[in-house]
C-alpha cells in the first residue's frame, strides 16, 4: 500500500532538489526505474500483488509495512501521479480517484458524520451542487449554502456541528475568485478545515495551501489532464490541520475504527491521518479507483500543463477583449478586467492573471445564446473544460439544467450565459469562430 507521497518540492528518492512547478510537472514523484531503467513511468496493469509470506501479508493489511496488496487500495503508477499532484499543490500527500466528483464526495464524507453539516459558497459546479443539495442530505449530512462567497456570509451559518467550509477557488461557471486566506482564517477560527476545489485555476495559477487551505481537490480530467481523454480526481492534504487538537469534532480520526482492526488514524498516520482514513476507509470499501492506464495518461498531460496554461491565459485575455468591445455581446465576466468585482482577487492570488474559463452574455437573451452556441464551428459544444481545444456550453440548459431558476441565479447562471473554455489554437481562428457565431445569433 502507498503511504506517503513524499515532500512537496522534491522528486522521490535521492533527488532532493527544489523545483519550480514547471519542472515538478515533468519530474515530480518519479526516478528512473531501478530494475528496467525505464524513463517513462511504467503502467502497472495489475489487480493484485504477491506476498512473500503470511506474515508479510498480515503486515501489509495491518498497515505496518509499506507495499502494495490490491490496486483498489494502491498502485505504483497511480502512486507517481499522487506524488506529482501533491508536489504541484505543495501538499503533504494526495489520493487519486476515478473522477473529480468522487474526489468531492470522499473529501466531504471523510470529515462528516450523521447530523453534521458543511458550509459552502453558492457558486458551485452543477453536479457538486446536486451532491450537496440532494445526495448528502439523504445520508444525514446537511450542506448550508451562503448567500455570497464573502466570509461574513459563511460565518453566519457555522455552528458546533459544522465540519468544514467548502469553496471553489475559481467558481465554475460563475468565474468568482474566493478570498481563500479570509476563508481559511474563518475556518480555523472555528476549528474546522477549509476544502478548496482548485480545478479551474490549476496549481500553475494558484496554490490554495499557500494561502491557508487544508484540503485541495481537482478534477484531473480538466486542465491537468488537458486533452479531454481521461477521467480522474485528486484529493491533496496539506498536512497542516490538527485533527487531534479538534478530536471532539472529528472523532473519526481519533477513536478506534472498528472496521479496520481498531485503527486510530491520528496515532498511526500522524499528519497524514486525513488521507490515511480516506484511502483505508472510503476508497478501500467503496472503490472509486483510478485505473493505472488512466494514471499514466494523466501524467502525460501534466507534463505540459505549465506551457498549456500560459497559452490558455494569453488566448483568454484576447478573447475577453474582443467580446467586451463587440456590440452584439451584453456582458463579459472576466476577472482580468479592472471593473470585475474579482479583479482584486486575481491580483492577490493569481499574480494578476485570469483563467481562460469565462462567461459571456449574448445580446438577445436565451434564444440568441442558443443560436450562438449552435453556430460555433471551431469551438466544440460540450460540458468539459480545460481541454487544449476551445470548448463552449450553455450552462442553463446543460450543467445546471436540474436547478430551479432561482437556484441558477444564485449560482450565477443566467439564461443568456455561454461558458467558454478558451483553448490553445491560434487566436485568429478562435476569434473568427466567435465572430461568425455572433453574426448568426443576431439573425
Amino acid at each position: 500500500m502507498h503511504f506517503n507521497a513524499g515532500t512537496a518540492h522534491t522528486c522521490a528518492g535521492q533527488k532532493r532538489i527544489k523545483m519550480k512547478r514547471d519542472t515538478i510537472a515533468i519530474h515530480g514523484g518519479y526516478e528512473v526505474d531501478p530494475t528496467t531503467k525505464a524513463v517513462a513511468v511504467p503502467i502497472y496493469q495489475t489487480v493484485s500483488y504477491a506476498f512473500d509470506s503470511a506474515d508479510h501479508a498480515a503486515a501489509l493489511f495491518n498497515l505496518e509495512a509499506e507495499g502494495y496488496r490490491y490496486t483498489r487500495i494502491g498502485n505504483p503508477t497511480t502512486a507517481v501521479l499522487e506524488r506529482r499532484v501533491a508536489a504541484l499543490e505543495g501538499g503533504l500527500d494526495a489520493l487519486c480517484v476515478s473522477s473529480g466528483q468522487a474526489a468531492v464526495n470522499y473529501a466531504v464524507l471523510n470529515v462528516t458524520q450523521l447530523g453534521s453539516n458543511i458550509v459552502s459558497v453558492p457558486q458551485l459546479y452543477g453536479t457538486t451542487h446536486t451532491l450537496f443539495a440532494h445526495i448528502l442530505p439523504s445520508q444525514g449530512v446537511t450542506v448550508r449554502f451562503a448567500e455570497t462567497d464573502h466570509p461574513q456570509a459563511l460565518e453566519k451559518l457555522i455552528d458546533d456541528k459544522t465540519s468544514a467550509i467548502f469553496c471553489e477557488s475559481v467558481g465554475n461557471p460563475a468565474g468568482n475568485i474566493c478570498d481563500i486566506r479570509a476563508l481559511a482564517d474563518l475556518a480555523h477560527k472555528h476549528g474546522i478545515p477549509l476544502i478548496v476545489d482548485n480545478t479551474v485555476a490549476s496549481p500553475i495559477l494558484l496554490r490554495p495551501i499557500e494561502h491557508g487551505a487544508d484540503i485541495v481537490l481537482h478534477s484531473l480530467t480538466k486542465f491537468l489532464g488537458g486533452h479531454g481523454t481521461t477521467l480522474g480526481g485528486a484529493i491533496i492534504d496539506s498536512g497542516n490541520f490538527s485533527w487531534k487538537e479538534h478530536a471532539s469534532r472529528f472523532p473519526m480520526f481519533n477513536q478506534p475504527d472498528v472496521s479496520y482492526h481498531g485503527m486510530v488514524y491520528t496515532e498511526h498516520f500522524g499528519k497524514g491521518a486525513y488521507l490515511g482514513r480516506c484511502r483505508s476507509f472510503y476508497q478501500r470499501t467503496t472503490g472509486a479507483v483510478l485505473a493505472p492506464l488512466s494514471s499514466f495518461l494523466l501524467l502525460q498531460g501534466i507534463e505540459t500543463v505549465a506551457l498549456r496554461i500560459e497559452r490558455h491565459v494569453q488566448n483568454g485575455r484576447k478573447v475577453a477583449e474582443f467580446l467586451k468591445n463587440d456590440a452584439r455581446v451584453k456582458w463579459v465576466n472576466y476577472a482580468g478586467f479592472p471593473e470585475s468585482p474579482y479583479h482584486a482577487m486575481a491580483q492577490k492570488y493569481m499574480n494578476g492573471q485570469a483563467c481562460s474559463l469565462m462567461t459571456v452574455g449574448i445580446g438577445g437573451g436565451y434564444e440568441a445564446a442558443i443560436k450562438f452556441h449552435d453556430s460555433l464551428k471551431l469551438f466544440t459544444r460540450l460540458v468539459n473544460l480545460g481541454d487544449a481545444k476551445s470548448l463552449a456550453c450553455h450552462p442553463a440548459s446543460t450543467t445546471h439544467r436540474q436547478m430551479s431558476d432561482e437556484a441558477k441565479r444564485h449560482a450565477g447562471v443566467l439564461p443568456e450565459m455561454i461558458r467558454l473554455s478558451v483553448g490553445i489554437e491560434h487566436i485568429d481562428d478562435i476569434i473568427a469562430d466567435l465572430d461568425q457565431a455572433l453574426s448568426a445569433s443576431t439573425r
